[in-house]
């Protein structure tokens, strides 16, 4: 009886072990399905499902449980190269030369000195964008490889003339292969994702748009060519050069003409320090290019080598480090609603924190589905934790507190227009304007109204704008004038304070007090009334000669370079009420500088339109390029037509998009020193 009870008891615990093992391969299943899900969505659409912060939080448990249990379960990402962010770039598909295996990771400083033991080593950003593989052979680039799984990547050797940051060529006859990171800076990501109306469509990150970029097939690479892809060389895999020095490997890469990743050679010892100080850089904003984390690799290249591989990463290839995100609790205050082109944004407004070493006391919270998945709560009685992504963007990732559910609000907030809730592909629920007129789905007008062309006012940025149309401060042109109303409201917005909002507020009053009469006709999204046909209007009416003009209904078809067209476009402009209300309230609130009618402007373009694309050289830049153009009596345009009498590319014979449309239409295509041989003598780097 006592040996029956014995193996019963046994049985029993077998049975309990087995029941707990089955439940922990269900949790760790669910684990895997939820971070993968989120990893697809992260590289390889436009709406995250989950922040960085969760997911390494997830990713860790996982990976403790691997290690407690000894089970590893199918599409582990802890024994996987993520591909998701590649999925959708298109092309032949080749093994690599070798392998582009992961890094380990760690946050933890000390076991960055414990892997660099006695060994100098160097730190380096880790980049988040897509690592390239570079073959160079006899001096020239020979292709370009994804990093694909790590083992097989994607040939797209077609973008080598769009993609910035090394040379087709280089000072070296043997076999070269050079790997690094493609990516797009911050600057070009906002610019980007600015003048995509719908947020729906918009990236969610620099690294995801680097993905899309490089998706983009042979018939699109002046695409490519304008998002700025830049490579930053991170490692030279190969040479047939003695060079075992990882730095001096790094260094003859800068000779070589490459783009290479900032570094330091540290040891050990000094590893908290140095970690510290390129942390605080991140923190206080340097950065320009987006980066996730720190890699340390060993100097001697000859000992990383003789590493071994676990799973899919190289022992001593280098040692990742990412950082430990601060998190702080705070109270939410209220949820602020701002209207974008199409969406409606809540963000949430919290009582001040401090996060790695600013306040913070505002956080997008993306949409409707993200605050239910959150469990947003009522105001004053949701407590929330808050972290800075990646040390840059405050976002909100937890709710330890919640009573109720937030209210939505009645009426859009930059018109007073009727909402409504939509869902989108992604299944993401977001609240939208239904007014076809609303302010904010004119953001680009404003932004046209505010730059250097229009009104030229500093300080009102695109992210401004629509920050400012959202909290409904900007309802018409004239609103800009009248923005000193909001001065103590626009203090507290992120990204402003006392200075920043003053030095705002002078711009205003600089444009107010001495706009110019072409700038400011420019600036009012007068239907084709750009630059140059401003400058025809004010040259032939003068000013105020053309204001009188304008009232009285006058055509305008007899001043050359305008037509019965544009003539029309301009009167119809003037008899919407809309826009005749504004334009003379703009009168009233702004100086304009009065001008005389002048003689028909005379040069070497007169009569002949131009399509300007690709890099330029001996001009300052491509605006400096069509300002030449323009001043010597041509016209410039964006796309090849019939119009067209000549297309301008240094790269003469490139297979872009334009060079193509012009062959097709027997359009001459220019180098800029065949333009300047033909059209006159550029010169300097300042026109």
């Amino acid at each position: 009886m006592e040996r029956l009870i014995a193996r019963l008891s046994i049985v029993c615990i077998q049975d309990r072990k087995d029941r707990a093992m089955n439940e922990t391969e269900t949790r760790m299943q669910e684990m895997i399905d939820r971070l993968n899900a989120a990893s697809e969505a992260y590289y390889g659409g436009r709406d995250e499902i989950m922040s960085n912060f969760e997911w390494d939080a997830l990713f860790d448990e996982l990976t403790r449980l691997e290690e407690e249990t000894g089970i590893i379960l199918p599409d582990s990402p802890t024994q996987k190269v993520n591909t998701a962010a590649e999925d959708n770039i298109a092309g032949e598909k080749e093994a690599h030369e070798y392998p582009a295996l992961s890094l380990a990771k760690t946050k933890k400083v000390e076991d960055l000195q414990e892997w660099a033991g006695e060994r100098p080593v160097w730190l380096s950003w880790k980049l988040d964008g897509l690592t390239l593989v570079l073959t160079y052979d006899n001096g020239r680039l020979s292709k370009i490889l994804t990093r694909g799984n790590g083992t097989v990547g994607t040939n797209i050797t077609f973008m080598k003339t769009a993609i910035k940051g090394f040379p087709l060529n280089v000072e070296d006859r043997g076999h070269l292969v050079v790997r690094g990171e493609a990516t797009i800076s911050y600057p070009e990501f906002e610019k980007l994702n600015a003048a995509i109306e719908d947020p729906a469509e918009r990236f969610a990150n620099p690294r995801n748009l680097a993905s899309g970029t490089l998706a983009l097939d042979a018939k699109r690479l002046d695409e490519v060519r304008e998002r700025n892809v830049t490579f930053n060389a991170f490692t030279l895999v190969h040479t047939e050069r003695e060079i075992i020095s990882w730095g001096a490997r790094m260094d003859w890469l800068d000779s070589l003409g490459f783009t290479t990743v900032d570094r330091e050679r540290t040891d050990a010892a000094r590893l908290p320090e140095t970690v510290a100080e390129w942390t605080r850089r991140v923190e206080e904003g340097e950065m320009q290019i987006p980066v996730d984390g720190l890699v340390i690799c060993y100097d001697d290249t000859a000992y990383a080598a003789t590493g071994s591989v676990t799973g899919h990463h190289a022992t001593r290839a280098g040692f990742a480090f990412k950082w430990q995100d601060e998190v702080a609790r705070s109270t939410l205050r209220h949820v602020e609603w701002s209207c974008g082109a199409t969406t409606i944004t809540p963000v949430a407004i919290f009582d001040p924190v401090q996060l790695e070493g600013t306040t913070v006391s505002r956080a997008s919270l993306v949409n409707l589905s993200e605050m239910d998945r959150l469990g947003i709560g009522e105001n004053d009685k949701t407590e929330i934790e808050v972290i800075k992504a990646n040390k840059i963007i405050p976002k909100v990732v937890g709710v330890t507190k919640a009573v109720g559910r937030y209210t939505l609000p009645d009426r859009c907030p930059a018109c007073e227009g009727a909402l409504s809730i939509a869902t989108g592909p992604s299944g993401a629920r977001t609240l939208k304007c239904a007014n076809p007129e609303c302010p904010a789905k004119n953001l680009k007008k404003y932004e046209r109204f505010v730059s250097k062309s229009g009104m030229d006012i500093d300080g009102l940025s695109i992210e401004t704008l629509r920050d400012f149309v959202g909290l409904g401060y900007i309802h018409s042109f004239a609103d800009v004038f009248r923005l000193e109303r909001y001065e103590e409201e626009i203090k507290t917005l992120e990204g402003f304070g006392q200075k920043s909002c003053e030095n705002l507020l002078a711009a205003i009053e600089k444009a107010r007090a001495g706009a110019d009469a072409v700038h400011f006709l420019n600036a009012l999204s007068i239907p084709q009334i750009g630059p140059d046909a401003a400058k025809r209007l004010v040259d032939a009416c003068g000013w105020p000669g053309f204001v009188e003009e304008l009232v009285k209904g006058t055509d305008f078809s007899g001043i050359s370079g305008l037509g019965p067209e544009r003539s029309a476009q301009i009167r119809n402009w003037y008899a919407d009420e809309k826009n005749k209300s504004v334009f003379q309230e703009l009168l009233e609130l702004v100086r304009i500088a009065p001008a005389d009618p002048v003689t028909e402007v005379v040069g070497t373009c007169v009569g002949l339109t131009f399509v300007i694309t690709g890099d330029v050289h001996h001009f300052k830049n491509r605006d400096a390029f069509k300002a030449y153009v323009v001043e010597n009596g041509g016209k410039v345009a964006g796309s090849v037509s019939k119009k067209t009498s000549f297309l301008v590319n240094n790269d003469v014979e490139s297979t872009s998009s334009k060079n193509v449309k012009a062959r097709e239409l027997g359009i001459p295509i220019l180098s800029e020193e065949d333009f300047i041989a033909r059209f006159g003598i550029y010169k300097g780097t300042d026109s």
